[in-house]
């Protein structure tokens, strides 16, 4: 099976979690880190999970899974040990054209989660279509080594300077070439916020900001 890539935008979008133990304490993190509204459903959940609900950070119902709560549902995960439990989920969500994933069972799923890196805004996403997690952990701790957080602030200065390049017709990739010629990395890397600021403003003739 071959799995379409997509970065896709869940803010303000209920999803739900079927699962209340550290594997779906773990999903339920991602989630709320890209602003999902989640509803968690299980008898019993982690204390990492008590204190979410506790805080008003996520809905929960402590209760088995029923499938009226996959109503209005934008994603599904489930994240149970029983694997009854698990075929329900996924065959409830894709009746009802939900996208579903089951933790470690590729083929209930819909779509897999892959392997990530994250600096900042960047996020760089290993996927090995579900044949070797350990794969995909292992080129993540590569990465993670290749791509230090000076790349976060690389990422923030080309947004600030996004615009003015989509108005200069051409100029991105030459600015980009530019500004890397020139040291930008280097000096982000070694926290010299005065070169990094001169080599901006030599290349484009911008101002940028650093925080």
């Amino acid at each position: 099976m071959k799995y379409y890539p997509v970065f896709w935008d869940i803010t303000g979008k209920k999803c739900v979690v079927i699962g209340g133990g550290d594997v779906a304490a773990r999903k339920v993190e991602r989630l709320l880190a890209c602003g999902a509204k989640v509803l968690v459903i299980s008898p019993h959940i982690v204390p990492e999970l008590a204190g979410l609900m506790k805080a008003g950070r996520i809905a929960g119902l402590l209760s088995e899974y029923d499938v009226k709560e996959l109503e209005g549902a934008s994603l599904v995960i489930g994240a149970t040990d029983d694997e009854k439990t698990n075929a329900a989920i996924s065959h409830d969500a894709k009746d009802r054209g939900i996208p579903v994933n089951i933790v470690d069972d590729p083929q209930k799923c819909d779509f897999i989660l892959p392997s990530l890196v994250e600096r900042g805004d960047l996020t760089i996403a290993i996927g090995t279509c579900g044949n070797s997690p350990a794969l995909a952990r292992h080129l993540r701790e590569e990465l993670e080594e290749a791509y230090g957080e000076e790349y976060a602030t690389l990422l923030n200065i080309m947004g600030q300077l996004r615009i003015k390049m989509a108005k200069n017709a051409g100029r991105g990739k030459v600015w980009f070439d530019q500004l890397m010629a020139a040291g930008l990395l280097d000096a982000i890397r070694i926290k010299d916020a005065g070169a990094v600021k001169k080599i901006v403003r030599d290349v484009t003739g911008e101002e940028v900001c650093l925080d």
